[in-house]
This record gives structure tokens, sequence and C-alpha cells, in this order.
């Protein structure tokens, strides 16, 4: 965030040979690496947890059941989700099939209607990242089910669900407006199947995403977002519902996206949101305040030398000497 920004992986994860029920949902199994699991099942979510996680997994099921409408869809997506709650990181490889770049958080499976976040990477995830992990993966399946298996640009994908948990930070706009003026900003449409694997590349691939999309809706509000994604729906064609929506093409907009960025976070807004900004400007005040501190020395030091001393040279000083005065005696 980023706050500190949480990398969450919504990849579409291969399912290999692993066996599916006829509804297309994975079968899966009692156990994961060892730990027998349970399930709760609710309206919306059925929670599938190890012994042990039990409390856990109550409030992750609360926290689904209760989450408020996404932005632009019907508050009757997602349903029927499968959240699985990992002990740790083989159970987790286990269930996502060992794809998942090291530096995800979770995961999204629109294919299975699937969510799976570990409960010992997230630190706990009753706190406010972790809710928004929650968050971001229940994005994804909503977007998923509202499109029916429409194939959705990767880069709106990621921005969407980033945007709708509240994980976008406008404060790290910054760091996208470097990207794009080193030229280091790769296209939205190169932003496909093939995410990032590392870290680095995986945050600013992030940060197009999500800006792209905080654009998007800023410029029309929810009700254009609402508009656009039933259009889509029913035409089936992501392009024709942007330039009905819009009035733009995709290329149009990224273009338009692009100069918003260069246009509204100037190189000031750069340099006064990075480290090297203030690491600068501590530097100056610490070098004014040494040469303030020098300058009143020196103004003391002229001000002592003008002061009249304590006992100047032309004061005559009398003792008095004690004794018997000359020529008496006894």
């Amino acid at each position: 965030m980023i706050s500190r920004a949480i990398l969450v992986a919504a990849l579409l994860v291969g399912t290999g040979a692993t066996p599916r029920t006829l509804s297309g949902q994975r079968t899966l199994p009692d156990t994961l690496d060892g730990r027998a699991y349970h399930q709760l099942v609710g309206a919306r979510v059925r929670v599938r947890f190890a012994v042990g996680d039990s409390l856990i997994a109550t409030r992750v099921s609360a926290l689904l059941e209760s989450e408020l409408p996404l932005p632009g869809l019907p508050d009757s997506v997602p349903r029927d989700v499968v959240a699985i709650l990992p002990h740790g990181a083989a159970a987790f490889d286990l269930v996502t099939g060992g794809t998942v770049p090291e530096w995800r958080a979770g995961v999204a499976i629109p294919a299975d209607n699937m969510l799976v976040v570990p409960t010992d990477e997230v630190g706990s995830l009753l706190q406010t990242e972790g809710r928004r992990v929650l968050r971001h993966e229940w994005a994804h399946l909503g977007l998923h089910q509202y499109l029916h298996g429409l194939r959705i640009p990767r880069w709106f994908d990621e921005g969407y669900a980033q945007w709708a948990s509240g994980g976008w930070d406008a404060g790290e706009v910054w760091r996208l407006r470097i990207l794009i003026a080193l030229g280091k900003a790769p296209p939205l449409d190169s932003l496909s199947l093939g995410w990032p694997r590392d870290r680095a590349s995986a945050q600013a691939a992030y940060l197009l995403s999500a800006s792209a999309v905080s654009y998007l809706i800023g410029e029309s509000g929810e009700r254009g977002l609402e508009l656009f994604l039933s259009r889509w729906r029913q035409g089936g064609s992501f392009e024709l519902a942007l330039r009905h929506t819009f009035g733009v093409t995709s290329g149009q907009f990224e273009e338009d996206w692009r100069r918003y960025v260069r246009k509204h976070y100037g190189w000031l807004f750069v340099l006064s949101h990075s480290a090297i900004f203030w690491m600068l400007l501590g530097l100056l005040l610490l070098f004014m305040m040494r040469m303030r501190s020098k300058r009143n020395r020196e103004r003391m030091a002229r001000l002592r030398a003008a002061d009249v001393p304590d006992q100047p040279e032309f004061w005559v000083v009398e003792e008095d000497e004690e004794g018997p005065a000359d020529g008496e005696g006894g």
C-alpha cells in the first residue's frame, strides 16, 4: 500500500490433473501437508481450514459473508465461493500447484471460484492488511463471475481488485511518474498472463494497473464503471464497451492516462515524495542550523569584545597597609 504495500497475486492457476466435480470445482482432499481440514458452510462462502484454525476461520467466514458490494457490480456476486486457509507454505503449494510467486499474499482461482490465503504469511487475516488481501481476492472472483468467463485484460483485472480492496495508494504515483519518464513503464496490454515473478517488477505492474483503473473511474465515477461493466457483459467486448462508455479505444485511453500522470505528477511532486528529497532537505536544514550557530557565536564574540571589562586598566586600586606610621616608635 503503498502504507506498506502487499502484493497479491491473482493468478489463473493451472489445475493440471487435479480431479474435479461435475460442478467444475476441484475436489479437495480432507488433509493437506499432514493436517486434517474442516469446513464452515455459509450463505455465500465455504471456508476450508486446518485443525487448530477454527477461530480465525469463523472470523474470516463472517468477514466474507458481510463484505460490502463491489464497485460497479451487483451485490449478488461473488457467490458459491470456496475460501481455503492453508496452514503453511507446503499446504499452499498443494492447493495452487506451486505455480505462484513467493511474494504472493493470496491467490484467486476464478475457474474454481476459489480464493486461497495462507494463515501464516500475511500477519493476521483479521488485521487491516489481511482483510485487504481477502477483499482483493474477493473482487477478482466477483469480477470474473459477473463477466461470465469473458477475457479480462490483466491490467484491468489486477487494477480493479487493487482499487476495490483499498490497496491503491495515490501517494505512490510518484514512482509511476519515474517509470514513465525513464521509459520503464510497460504498455498496459503487455501485462498479460506473464505476470512478473520478481517483487520489484510486480510492484511496478500493480502500480500501473491500479493507477490506470483509478484514472478511468475518477473520470466517470462508479456509475460510469457500472455502465461499462454492464455493456461489456452484454456485448462480450472490452473494446466496444470502452468506446461506448468513455468514447476512447484502449490505445487512446492509455495515452490519456500517461498524459494525465505526467501533467499531474511532475518532478516537484516526485521529489517531494521521495526519500532522496527528504534526505537532501534534512542535510540542508542541518547545514543552515550550523551556519546560524556559527554566526551567533561570531556575533557574541564581537559583542563581548566591545564590552567594558570588569576591571579596566585605568582603574586604580589602593590597598590599605596595616601597621604603625613612619617615625613612630615605642
